[in-house]
C-alpha cells in the first residue's frame, strides 16, 4: 500500500505577531513548525504501517521553500520511508486553490501512483479547510473529512467523520483522500536512531520544481490565484480576570451582583 501525507511547515502561531501599518503578519524571527493536523495525519498513516511494515510506504508531501526540508526530515525521524518537496519561485504566493493545483499534479506525478492520501483538518496559518478537499477534486478521488477514527479492510476504509453534536460513519474505497482532526490520535516522538538516519540520508527528500509536474503557469503561483488578504490582525489581549474570595454563599452572591450590574443576567 502507497500512502501519501500531506505535509505543511507553518509559523508557530503561538509567537505570531502583525505589522500594524500593512496589518500582514511578521514571518521573520517565527519558528517553523509541522503544522499540527499534518501531524495527525502522519500518525495516522504511521499506524497503519505499524501493522504491515512490509507492504506499506508512506510519503510525505509537500509544498513550500527549501527550508521546508527540515520539516520533512523531521517526518522522516518519525517514521516516514521519504518525503517529496515541491520547491519553485512560480509556486510562490499561491492561495488553496493553487496550492492543490500544484500538490495535485505532485501526486499525479509519483510512481507507481497511490492507493491512500491521509491530510490534516487545515493549517493553522490559514485556517481554511480548503487544501485537501481541492486536492481530492482535482484528483478524481472520493474524500472523507474530519476523520475521528480510521479503519482498513482490503481495499476498504471506513471512517469516522466528526460532527458537532456526534459523528457519521463512511465507507469509501481506494484510492481516496482522507484529512483529520487532533482527536484522531496523539502524534509519536521522533527517536534518535530514525534522526540520524534522516540526516544521513538527505536523498530520501526529492525536489521538484515546477517543470518537474504536468501544470500551467496559469495554475499555480501568485497570478493564478484568486483569494487576496487584505488585511490581518492579532486580537486584542483579554483583561486581568478577577479573583473572587469568601465562602462559597459569599463568592455566588458577589457573582451574581457583579453580572446584573453589567445587566449579564
Amino acid at each position: 500500500m502507497k500512502i501519501l501525507v500531506c505535509a505543511k511547515q507553518v509559523p508557530n502561531t503561538k509567537n505570531v505577531t502583525t505589522d500594524p501599518e500593512t496589518g500582514r503578519i511578521n514571518r521573520e524571527g517565527v519558528e517553523s513548525i509541522l503544522n499540527p493536523d499534518d501531524a495527525n495525519a502522519l500518525e495516522a498513516a504511521l499506524q497503519i504501517k505499524d501493522k504491515d511494515p512490509d507492504n506499506v510506504h508512506v510519503t510525505v508531501i509537500s509544498m513550500g521553500p527549501d527550508q521546508a526540508k527540515d520539516m520533512l526530515i523531521e517526518c522522516m525521524a518519525m517514521g516516514a520511508d521519504d518525503a517529496i518537496l515541491l520547491s519553485d519561485r512560480k509556486f510562490g504566493g499561491s492561495d488553496t486553490w493553487a496550492t492543490s493545483n500544484a500538490i495535485a499534479a505532485g501526486m499525479a506525478n509519483v510512481d507507481g501512483g497511490f492507493d491512500l492520501i491521509i491530510g490534516g483538518r487545515q493549517a493553522i496559518d490559514g485556517d481554511t479547510a480548503q487544501v485537501g478537499p481541492q486536492i481530492a477534486e482535482k484528483l478524481g478521488i472520493p474524500q472523507v473529512t474530519y476523520a475521528q477514527k480510521i479503519d482498513i479492510d482490503g481495499t476498504k476504509v471506513t471512517v469516522e467523520r466528526q460532527l458537532e453534536d456526534g459523528y457519521e460513519k463512511i465507507e469509501v474505497n481506494m484510492p481516496c483522500m482522507i484529512t483529520c482532526v487532533k482527536e484522531l490520535n496523539t502524534p509519536r516522538y521522533m527517536n534518535v536512531g530514525r534522526i540520524y538516519d534522516a540526516y544521513a540520508h538527505p536523498e530520501r527528500i526529492t525536489t521538484w520544481t515546477f517543470d518537474d509536474v504536468e501544470i500551467r503557469e496559469d495554475e499555480t503561483g501568485l497570478k493564478a490565484s484568486p483569494t487576496n488578504v487584505f488585511t490581518s490582525f492579532a486580537p486584542a489581549p483579554k483583561g486581568k480576570g478577577v479573583m473572587l474570595e469568601g465562602t462559597d454563599q459569599e463568592m455566588v452572591k458577589t457573582l451574581m451582583s457583579s453580572l446584573k450590574e453589567k445587566h449579564y443576567i
